[in-house]
């Protein structure tokens, strides 16, 4: 028997590998049932619970600016003699190449073109205006807030007082050092079970990119059959797998490094060869816009937005982000060692947002412009091939397509690499006993069972019950993870108070 078997944390390993046999069973069998029976729990949950996510997500804002000015926020992650990991710049592109994945690459250009296409009322005097603030909002500080509170409260449990590499580490502030021992790995059971539903629902979104960029570039049907998405899904399972194997400092950062300079690169191709001017004006009315209706479109209290219309597009943001926020965190916060809180507060809150800001007025802003200037063309292409078509039918309206095509769809490919790798290496360490803040690395044969998992599961479900059926199941994880989230930002607010109350962390 191989030594690292009898350290596996099987109660963890295999409680979550039942639900999501029998959700592949149900798609393969009765799709229809499944998309039925998924719609039913995600409705149950948004429609009594949707108030609790978008205030959630509010308060851990405001919690972490408390923080951030708080003698909590001036300790050093580790004590004050920790060493770091990761430099500064490869902590910040490992940091927002693992929360971004694909996500910004497929709903960041085809989010928009749904909004415009769509409005709900708030939106139907400028339709453009309206879908660029919604795309700020969902892809900014909210949901970054989310990761940051998680990711504090493991880097300071893990590193600063000793706790284990487990998500009952967020809760020990609350309920004591018994948490480990009553019902801390079924803590981390459910909280896997949810991120392997987000990390499926976010890789049938990226094969679903990359086959309708396949299909502009080379010809040919645009339907994205199973063969090729097995195909698809293989070659990315297969690249995060070996990723994974060789670990933080090398694949990780080599990977993350590579993705968020091609991010930028063609973010600013895509910026300056588009109509700059007409961007950069619709960003500022979008950005006002965004701050105006802040507070109202956080709390789901703007009249102007139906609630069926925030069920399904914010609601399920909010569910989605907090089904991948458990283990997540864990990598966020295994990356802090050596920095303060506070800067811990700036890199995973405020540069990561700014980017994603960016992000969205170069691709989201500049598709917005376009589809008004050629009388609906990006909305065409979402009407006529789906979501995965718009990608391709902005870049047709810029220069060099045949070369921005290609970078687009290698981006795809290794932005989901480079978030899979992270986030299976921390999944794959959780399943493990006695990982430590020097032996956070599980085996590779632990890691190529969570990515044959998420691949089989992406598959599955992407090829046989749509883009909705997957992103309904995502949608279910959040919850519980919510409730997580809610203990452990009880935790963080006892830190900061005694902080205030002793001077001390």
């Amino acid at each position: 028997m191989r030594p690292t078997l009898p350290h596996i944390r099987y109660s963890v390993l295999l409680p979550p590998l039942l639900p999501l046999l029998i959700c592949a069973l149900l798609a393969l069998y009765d799709p229809v049932g499944l998309i039925a029976y998924a719609q039913a729990a995600s409705d149950w949950i948004l429609e009594r619970f949707d108030w609790l996510f978008a205030w959630s997500c509010s308060g851990f804002l405001l919690l972490l600016a408390v923080v951030y000015i708080s003698p909590l926020g001036r300790s050093v992650i580790g004590g004050a003699g920790a060493t770091r990991l990761l430099s500064p710049w490869r902590w910040f592109a490992i940091t927002a190449c693992t929360t971004i994945a694909t996500g910004i690459l497929f709903w960041g250009i085809a989010e928009p073109i749904y909004h415009v296409s769509a409005p709900p009322p708030a939106g139907e005097g400028e339709p453009a205006v309206f879908a660029l603030s919604t795309l700020f909002l969902h892809w900014t500080l909210t949901p970054y807030a989310i990761y940051t509170v998680g990711g504090l409260l493991f880097a300071l449990g893990f590193y600063s007082h000793g706790q284990p590499f487990s998500l009952s580490t967020l809760l020990r502030p609350v309920l004591g050092d018994r948490v480990h021992t009553h019902g801390g790995a079924a803590v981390d059971a459910v909280c896997l079970f949810a991120l392997v539903a987000g990390m499926s629902a976010a890789l049938g979104a990226g094969s679903l990119a990359l086959s309708g960029g396949l299909a502009g570039y080379f010809g040919g049907d645009a339907g994205a059959t199973p063969l090729r998405l097995a195909v698809i899904i293989g070659c990315i399972v297969v690249a995060f797998c070996v990723s994974a194997a060789t670990g933080l400092q090398r694949g990780i950062r080599v990977l993350s490094n590579y993705n968020i300079i091609g991010f930028m690169l063609l973010a600013a191709f895509v910026f300056v060869t588009g109509p700059l001017a007409e961007t950069l004006a619709l960003a500022g009315a979008a950005a006002a816009d965004f701050v105006v209706t802040f507070v109202p479109r956080n709390l789901g209290t703007d009249p102007g937005i139906p609630a069926d219309w925030s069920h399904a597009w914010t609601g399920f943001y909010w569910a989605n982000w907090y089904a991948w926020a458990p283990i997540t965190a864990l990598f966020l916060g295994r990356l802090a060692r050596g920095y303060t809180v506070r800067r811990f507060i700036e890199v995973n809150l405020l540069f990561t947002s700014l980017f994603g800001a960016g992000w969205m007025i170069a691709f989201g802003g500049t598709s917005l412009v376009l589809d008004g200037q050629t009388n609906g063309a990006l909305s065409a292409a979402l009407a006529a091939g789906g979501p995965e078509a718009v990608a391709y039918a902005l870049l047709e309206q810029l220069p060099g397509l045949a070369v921005t095509a290609l970078v687009f769809l290698v981006l795809v490919f290794l932005s989901y690499v480079t978030a899979a790798d992270s986030n299976v290496s921390a999944m794959s360490a959780l399943c493990m006993r006695d990982t430590g803040p020097d032996s956070a690395e599980a085996p590779v044969g632990v890691k190529l069972v969570w990515g044959l998992t998420i691949g089989v599961t992406a598959w599955v479900l992407v090829s046989f019950a749509g883009l909705d059926g997957i992103r309904l199941i995502s949608t279910l994880g959040g919850f519980p993870a919510m409730l997580l989230f809610l203990l452990g930002a009880v935790g963080l607010g006892q830190l900061t108070w005694k902080s205030f109350t002793r001077g001390n962390n």
